[in-house]
């Protein structure tokens, strides 16, 4: 069993050894890496969807913007 990839990073570089040796032989820590993994992943895709869905609104409030000016400069004709 390897150690999963979000294990390696920045704040556990130095424990690497240990941190692999523990994951291995210790269940409660194994426990606690995985639940730390999914919690990781859980995040990043929810960044994912949020990035997306922050896009789509900045999209759909300029065409808002864009239409609302329309619609004045249709009503200023038209009068």
């Amino acid at each position: 069993m390897s150690l999963p990839n979000e294990l390696y990073n920045a704040k556990f570089a130095e424990y690497l050894d240990s941190l692999k040796i523990l994951y291995l032989v210790d269940d409660k820590f194994k426990e606690i890496c995985d639940e730390y993994c999914k919690s990781k992943n859980s995040a990043e895709k929810y960044k994912k969807k949020f990035e997306k869905d922050f896009r789509h609104k900045l999209e759909y409030e300029n065409l808002s913007k864009e239409l609302e000016e329309e619609i004045l400069i249709y009503l200023i004709r038209k009068e």
